[in-house]
């Protein structure tokens, strides 16, 4: 089986990727810059696409350990209001997931301790923490990284699952690809019920075990969630950016700024935001993305996996779990085309995955101009026209069982030279629907 350093990035993708390369039979290796695992963030979201992935690691008790971190919304579902007037406009109930296929929604950083705890210490996975990387490389039968310290380790080949800043994307590319702001930036944050208490008129969103409300207007949203039996809460705001893309990805939050953006909103808003500790909130910017052309390298031994590759808005729900169907998909293709074959399976995996990612983005954006544009007459007649899509072509979809199914015949057309072109001087994935279980549905 092959040799595979998954780089840059301990986080959902690569971690997720180094697990099924391991239940493939790889070696797998992870280097990760940061020093040491802390457990930050605030709320993550998985559809039930991932909750079959999680299902199949330990015989369910990886998915167990998430569940029990996990908000229940069985009896509370989502409650959609107006901006203006707070009314309820539809409450959207939480569809029965069975546990092998469970949406799971939870602290980013609790979650990402089970998977990584599991990986380290259930798969035997080798985590080198405090190792950024300084460079990539590659040639017709390996590649690899050079660390800070200036070690070089190299593999069959490497999966860049180093996020938005990757620097594996200019080896893929050959150039320097500059994220552009989406115009849009959250402000987000997690903090403890006690004030939320202290309040009779908020106190209801704590006393009722897990909730989780919207308010939805013109150019902005607001979601809003209490977790554990109502003793944790989080928020996030999405709202207009106008900061400089190449100061930073984040700034400090004021509370004053977000007050003043829903001053013209329903009280309740606010009020729930005047409960936040300044001091836990963050302004973080949404980046943006142009489709890249290719996610593989030029030797088709560097792929790009997770954000490093397709960055998601926040108003899909799939960024992470996307990231996850990209670790399932290039374990099995790598153990379909055998060692001697990777570049055949990675080119394979992208021709398998480009244009389901593509089409999943795209609801980012159309969910978020679906709540931000909202013709409110037309809502008052038909409030399902707010709903947030839960599509069966995506939560469906398994990703192992997709790969083993189609995996000879793209294989078949990427060796026939098929399924890429060049275009303006760039390689170019062929623009074809989606695979037959995704085009029933689009």
């Amino acid at each position: 089986m092959s040799n595979v350093s998954l780089v840059g990035d301990s986080g959902f993708g690569g971690l997720a990727a180094a697990i099924e390369c391991h239940r493939q039979g790889h070696d797998v290796e992870i280097y990760e810059a940061f020093p040491e695992l802390k457990v930050l963030g605030d709320i993550i979201s998985f559809g039930p696409n991932a909750g079959r992935i999680f299902y199949r690691w330990s015989k369910g008790e990886i998915a167990k350990k998430l569940r029990d971190l996990s908000i229940d919304l069985r009896e509370y579902g989502f409650n959609i209001h107006k901006y203006d007037t707070g009314e309820i406009v539809i409450n959207q109930k939480t569809p029965p997931y069975p546990d092998e296929e469970a949406n799971y929604n939870g602290h980013r950083g609790e979650l990402h301790q089970v998977i990584f705890d599991y990986a380290r210490n259930e798969c035997g996975i080798p985590i080198h923490l405090n190792n950024r990387i300084e460079q990539y490389f590659e040639d017709e039968n390996g590649a690899g990284i050079v660390l800070a310290n200036g070690e070089k380790v190299s593999g069959d080949i490497v999966v860049a699952a180093d996020g938005v800043r990757s620097k594996a994307r200019q080896i893929v590319l050959g150039y320097e690809d500059k994220p552009k702001s989406s115009g849009y930036a959250v402000w987000r944050t997690w903090f403890p019920n006690k004030d939320m208490l202290a309040d009779p008129e908020t106190a209801h969103f704590c006393n009722n075990g897990d909730t989780f409300n919207g308010w939805i207007g013109p150019d902005m949203h607001f979601l809003f969630s209490t977790i554990k039996n109502g003793s944790d809460c989080c928020w996030v705001l999405t709202h207009p950016d106008t900061h400089d893309i190449d100061e930073s990805w984040s700034f400090p939050g004021k509370l004053s700024e977000v007050k003043e953006a829903v001053k013209d909103w329903d009280p309740m808003v606010t009020r729930i935001i005047e409960k936040t500790p300044e001091k836990d909130l963050v302004d973080w910017k949404l980046v943006y993305r142009d489709p890249l052309p290719t996610w593989v390298s030029p030797k088709a031994r560097i792929l790009l996996l997770g954000d490093s590759a397709h960055p998601f808005l926040p108003t899909s729900a799939q960024g992470a779990t996307q990231a996850l169907e990209d670790g399932v998909t290039i374990a099995v293709c790598l153990k379909r085309a055998g060692k001697e074959h990777i570049a055949d399976a990675v080119k394979t995996h992208e021709k398998i995955r480009y244009e389901r990612v593509k089409a999943v983005q795209k609801t980012g954006e159309s969910t978020r101009d679906m709540w931000h544009k909202a013709d409110w007459d037309k809502v008052k007649e038909n409030p399902d026209l707010v709903k947030f899509p839960r599509e069966d072509w995506i939560f469906k979809h398994d990703a192992e069982r997709h790969a083993e199914t189609v995996f000879d015949d793209v294989r078949r057309e990427v060796t026939a030279g098929k399924g890429v072109k060049e275009e303006n001087g760039a390689l170019a994935q062929k623009v074809e629907p989606p695979a037959p279980e995704i085009t029933a549905a689009a």
